[in-house]
């Protein structure tokens, strides 16, 4: 069975929208603006994208990466040479710049999780990152949790009212700059 990573820029009070300049958040930008780059930081992302096995979007997030991740060639080569996967009930086809599968259900999650190969990584996609953590699909969470408070945007965990979730944390450290990298597993 595959692992189903979960990674995110996240603000302090669970904001996750916008983190590298996207349009329409008041504070876009907010994880290189005001904040000391220190590439130590960013381990874990390049980590990422080479224990990866394939990588889970959401519609939206995929729609936004299919048009640049593919040009960005020296930093996302390995998500690039990778499979895709799009959930989505409304796409109707793939974007050919950067090929992908798309499931239709979090069933077809769950039957990807049960094939053979790497960790599936999910980057950006909140709507579905909730789904899938209610789902209780979701295996291991990559966090790095800036000192920012940002008030509005999408979160990163849902709202719903279920059962608590005990994680059972594997990796933890805090930058100079103030960013703290956890690397957690969902409790079963």
């Amino acid at each position: 069975m595959r692992t189903l990573i979960v990674t995110a820029f996240m603000s302090l009070d669970g904001v996750m929208e916008a983190p590298g300049g996207e349009p329409g958040h008041r504070s876009s930008g907010w994880t290189f603006n005001d904040i000391e780059m220190d590439p130590a930081v960013y381990e874990l992302k390049g980590r990422e994208q080479e224990e990866a096995g394939a990588m889970l979007l959401g519609r939206r997030s995929y729609e936004a990466f299919a048009p640049v991740w593919p040009t960005m060639t020296d930093d996302f080569a390995g998500y690039n040479a990778m499979p895709r996967y799009v959930v989505s009930t409304t796409l109707e086809s793939d974007d050919p710049r950067w090929p992908a599968t798309v499931l239709r259900s979090l069933d077809d999650v769950a039957a990807l999780k049960q094939t053979e190969g790497g960790p599936i990584i999910v980057h950006g996609s909140a709507t579905l990152g909730h789904a899938l953590a209610d789902a209780d699909l979701v295996d291991r969470y990559h966090l790095l949790v800036f000192p920012v408070l940002l008030g509005a945007g999408k979160r990163l965990f849902s709202g719903a009212d279920k059962d608590k979730t005990m994680l059972d944390v594997r990796e933890s450290e805090t930058y100079g700059n103030g960013i703290t990298k956890v690397v957690a597993d969902v409790r079963r």
